[in-house]
This record gives C-alpha cells, structure tokens and sequence, in this order.
C-alpha cells in the first residue's frame, strides 16, 4: 500500500499499549466503516492488539508540531529484512562494532546545517575499518581489523537502532554497495543472522581528519577514567548548566581539575612525563571523552591553546580547549618567538672608501691614501607584524 508514517511515534504508541503481546498489522478498508466511522478515501492501515484497535494513515506522525507551527521531521532511508534464517558469513565481531559506533556516535553534529558532520564515515582499507565523526570541536576516530575496502558516510540517527541489535548478533558482516540513488552513493550494508539492514550513504565529502590529529606533544599523562569521571561529576554538581568550564593542570604526578573560580578543586594521581601544561576545557565535553574512552586513557597536550589528544586502545579523540586569557597569552608569546627566529639577522654595510691624492714630492704626486673608513650602517630592521588574537580553531 506503500504508507509511510513516523516511525518513532509508532514504535512509542506499540509500547503504550496492553492485553497481548501480539501486534496485527492490515490494510483498512477505503470504504465504508470499519469501527462505526465512516472513512475519508486516505490510505490507512489497521492495527489490533489485544482489545485495542486503532487507524494509521499516510504521513502519521511525519510533522512535528511546535510552538511556531508545523515542520516536517527530516526522513533518512533504511532498508531492513527480518528473516530467521539468513545465511551470514561474519567478518567482523558484531560486540565489538557496536561498541565501536558507540565511541563515535556522541561526537557527531547536531545541528541540520551541516549534513555532512551528521554523519559517521565509514573507510575500509589496508586492512583496517575506519569510523570517524566530527562536530566541529571533536574529532572521534576508531578503527577494527577488517578484510575489504569501501567507504560510505551514514547519518547517526540510522546507527543509533543499529547498536542494540548488534549487541544481540551472534554473527555479523558489513559491505558496501551502490545505493542507486546517483552513480557515486554508495550504501553500507550490515547483517547478522536475523536482520539485514541497507544504511543509505549520504553524498558528500568527508574533511580531510588526519591533518586535524595532532602529532607533537610537551606533556603526557596517563590515569584511571573511573576515579577523573568522579572528579568531574563532583564539579559538574556545583555548575548552573550543562555547559561549564573546567581548567586541567597536568604535571608531577597528578591532575588537578578546577572551575575557573577556583572555589571546588579536585585532584587524581597520574603518570606524567613532561612540562607542567594547565589547559581550560568544556566540562560536558570532558565528561563524554571520558566514558568514551574507558578504562586507562592517555592525554597528551602541546600547551593551553592547541588540540589535545585522548588516546585509549587505538580509540582517538582530539578535542579543541577553550580559550582563556592565560592561554591566549601564551599564545601570542610562542607567536613572537617564532616571528624572531624567521626574521633574518640584520647585515652591517660600510660605505665604499674615497680616494684622495697623498700629499708628497716629486714623483710621489699623484699618488693616493685612504681616507679612515666610515661607521658601519645597518639596515633599519622590519617592525612585526601584527596579528589578531587567537581564535580556537574549529575541527
């Protein structure tokens, strides 16, 4: 009958209701009256449960109604089988992929203006099944022992169902096809023994994320997620909202979290190498990378004002700081620095010597002497330039 309807709003009403635990689905009459009401000619579906009987037409639960009036609810494409008996051949752990998307699922873009971040793109090759998100301040990568090559950016909202079923797989496989949507989509195919689900690419390039990772640190620190999770939980109690700051100082042997008016404080021990770097960081986002990344996880930093990297078992997050005023300080010193060692040394030039004629007898006319060499000019050094403030660079 080809009806479509929210699928959310659908799946909320199912739960609703009670008396069996048998849902029957079938087309409804187009005319005439199937419960006493005489019908409009739409396109419905009937649906029994127990002693419940309610109608389903077209585009239910298609529109979100809010204050300002009607929008339609974006509509993403997943194609689903449900069979008992589907042969699949695994290459991949289906636990384990489903924590995998879980690690990358939270840092993917909220707003519908960048469709593109929206998504988790999926890189098979050399080996290696790549999932990477991104939202503009995060940068999740994960990467699994895969045999095959493809690629495919799937929405997260397509993923999130795929999770719970996953956990429930026994087997699972994943492919890549053509979508038939336009000659480059191409869609990500993920099945198990029971379901085959055919996740829609969304046509698009992905930002070139490898350039984003940092490489170069001054400090590193290693410690125990569950004890900076209470830490962090501890500050978050105190905060107003679901955004706050948290400045991390990282060096001898601990880490030290602190909101930045310095009245709750609290501390954990680490395994630090390096200088001692203090870094301000949103508080929410720290909390997420945390029970992102589990277990130990290693942070490595270059200063207060550049990427940090989170590192745990080959799960990587890169996260931007905020930018406070002792780091914007020392963002401009470091700029200085540099300005001086590429500004070229400044080179003494003397003046050509002037020849005059020496004074003497007879034949010694003529001849010269030269006059006492003049004072060096040195060429009139360049002023720097002058640059804005930093400003946090987006991933």
């Amino acid at each position: 009958m080809d009806i479509t309807m929210g699928r959310r709003r659908f799946l909320g009403y199912l739960k609703t209701l009670g008396g069996s635990n048998i849902v029957k689905v079938i087309p409804a009459p187009t005319e005439g009256s199937a419960s006493g009401s005489q019908t409009t000619g739409e396109k419905r579906l009937k649906v029994i449960c127990g002693n419940y009987t309610f109608f389903v037409t077209d585009g239910e639960w298609t529109v979100k109604t809010t204050k300002s009036g009607e929008t339609p609810i974006p509509m993403t494409f997943c194609e689903v089988r449900v069979s008992p008996s589907n042969s699949v051949k695994p290459n991949i752990g289906a636990s384990e992929l489903a924590d995998t998307l879980n690690r990358v699922l939270p840092f993917t873009a909220k707003d519908d203006a960048r469709p593109i971040l929206q998504c988790v793109n999926f890189i098979a090759k050399e080996g290696k099944l790549t999932l990477v998100s991104a939202d503009g301040f995060r940068l999740a990568i994960n990467r699994l022992d895969f045999d095959g090559e493809g690629q495919a950016l799937v929405n997260a909202d397509d993923l999130k169902g795929v999770v719970s079923a996953l956990r429930k797989a026994k087997r699972a496989r994943i492919g890549f096809e053509p979508s038939g949507e336009s000659l480059d989509g191409m869609s990500l195919v993920i099945d198990t023994e029971l379901i085959r689900y055919k996740l829609v690419g969304v046509n698009g390039e992905f930002p070139a994320y490898e350039k984003l990772i940092p490489t170069e640190f001054n400090t590193v620190a290693s410690f125990d997620t569950i004890e900076a999770i209470k830490a962090v939980n501890s500050l978050n109690y105190l905060s107003s909202g679901n955004s706050y700051p948290t400045d991390l100082t990282i060096g001898d042997g601990k880490v030290v979290m602190a909101n930045p008016d310095e009245d709750a404080k609290s501390w954990l021990n680490a395994d630090t190498n390096g200088e001692v770097v203090k870094v301000r960081i949103d508080g929410s986002y720290l909390a997420q990378a945390l029970k992102a990344c589990g277990g130990i996880v290693e942070l490595k930093l270059t200063n207060g004002y550049s990427p940090m990297l989170f590192s745990s078992n080959g799960y990587q997050l890169v996260i931007m700081p905020m930018l406070s005023v002792e780091a914007s300080e020392q963002a401009k010193k470091d700029r200085e620095a540099k300005q001086a060692e590429a500004e070229p040394v400044p080179v003494a030039v003397a003046e050509p010597v002037a020849e005059k004629p020496k004074k003497g007898k007879g034949k010694g006319k003529g001849k010269t002497e030269p006059e006492p060499a003049t004072e060096p000019v040195a060429e009139a050094e360049p002023e720097p330039a002058t640059e804005p403030e930093p400003e946090p660079v987006k991933v």
